[in-house]
């Protein structure tokens, strides 16, 4: 099974308000992420809310969303991975990850990147595109003990450390996060 873990315990201080409650297309970031990586193949989606009252109002909804929730009280996006990653059951295989403040991610693109992990088995599989890599990205089971280690770049020194061996699925565009107020008015105005 492939489970898909969505990041949703930071602090939202660049934005000024909750990421996961942000709107776009009729839907919140939060409903976004969890609908893309149950649409796109993962046996089960994880949503990992943060430890302070936000956090329980992202917990609540990802439940009412029909999906199982961890909680962590760091909100670095590596410490609440690792969260999640210890959450899941015994027979998951590989976890797609994907940070809830990536609106734009699909079923297509998280089907894309599970699919590619079925066929090769490849510790690492992400979503690229002119030399670029997006989200959302999955680990195979092999990695998390790298994950839980000494990590200078986060989540990324992993995918590096694999540059041999990871699997790049191409993609037409990558999405881009959505970390500020000015971030969120370009989406809203590139949206159809």
């Amino acid at each position: 099974m492939i489970a898909g873990i969505v990041l949703a315990a930071g602090r939202s201080r660049r934005m000024g308000e909750p990421k996961p409650f942000l709107r776009l297309g009729g839907a919140s970031f939060l409903e976004r992420a969890v609908a893309a990586l149950r649409q796109g193949g993962c046996g089960g989606v994880w949503v990992v809310a943060g430890a302070d009252e936000v956090g329980a109002r992202v917990a609540e909804a990802a439940a009412a969303l029909g999906a199982r929730v961890a909680i962590s009280a760091e909100p670095e996006q590596v410490d609440s991975l690792r969260i999640g990653l210890h959450a899941l059951p015994d027979d998951a295989e590989a976890a797609a990850v994907l940070p809830v403040d990536v609106p734009e991610v699909d079923a297509a693109a998280v089907r894309a990147v599970t699919e590619a992990f079925l066929r090769t088995r490849a510790p690492v599989v992400v979503p690229g595109r002119e030399g670029r890599h997006g989200h959302p990205v999955l680990f195979a089971r092999a990695t998390w003990p790298e994950l839980h280690g000494h990590l200078a770049e986060g989540a990324r020194t992993v995918v590096h450390a694999h540059a041999a061996d990871r699997v790049e699925v191409p993609v037409p565009a990558l999405a881009d996060d959505v970390d500020t107020p000015d971030d969120l008015r370009r989406l809203h105005a590139r949206a159809p």
